[in-house]
């Protein structure tokens, strides 16, 4: 798949009450151009993954593992994850900055056969050094676009009640659909609940802003 540079917002960035397109100059003006691309298993992509998983689960992120998390647990779970991609089954996607794998998103296409126009995002993640740098929203829209060239027609995801991303996911468009109380524990303990999103996107997003009209 070929390389996108782009810019987006930013994973922690408050949710405000600007206008989208105001909001998007305003990240434009301070986020760095990045290359983003589906990730390959290799041994370095591993490493660096494993990297981000670990520092993000020991931040408090909710991505399904418990702090401390062991060096072999997060490379296992890459291995895994790599593997379904070589698959077709996932699609990984880095963000980079130069040299340095700067953030993470996985989108699921391995979809079960009665819903085939249905796909999922998982393991959005950002280094807390590139934090507030619009990275995280251009990684959502790029699994988007490519969900989209998958013949999808509905993201869904989920995030955590405390600590999560929904003020992104909200401004990115996506919809709450509930909320799951004491869903899972924190990686420092004590449960949170997690709530529900979708969005339409490509012909289906497209015929339903048409109808709204």
């Amino acid at each position: 798949m070929p390389e996108t540079q782009t810019t987006g917002h930013a994973i922690d960035t408050p949710a405000g009450n600007a206008p989208d397109g105001d909001t998007r100059a305003a990240d434009a003006s301070r986020a760095n151009a990045l290359v983003i691309r589906p990730l390959a298993a290799a041994p370095e992509i591993r490493a660096m993954l494993s990297e981000i998983l670990i520092e993000v689960v020991a931040n408090g992120g909710s991505v399904s593992f418990m702090h401390p998390l062991a060096p072999e647990a997060a490379g296992a779970f890459w291995d895994g994850a790599l593997a379904a991609a070589g698959r077709c089954e996932r699609i990984v996607l880095g963000a980079w900055d130069g040299e340095n794998l700067a953030a993470t998103v996985t989108l699921l296409l391995d979809s079960p056969p009665n819903q085939p126009h249905r796909a999922e995002i998982a393991k959005l993640m950002t280094r807390m050094s590139h934090r507030g740098r619009g990275i995280a929203a251009a990684l959502m829209r790029a699994a988007e676009s490519l969900a989209v060239q998958s013949g999808r027609t509905l993201l869904v995801l989920d995030t955590a009640t405390e600590g999560g991303a929904s003020a992104l996911y909200e401004r990115l468009g996506f919809v709450l659909a509930g909320e799951i109380p004491d869903y899972a524990l924190k990686p420092h303990g004590g449960l949170t609940g997690t709530l529900i999103y979708w969005k339409r996107i490509g012909r289906t997003a497209a015929t339903a802003n048409h109808g709204a009209r």
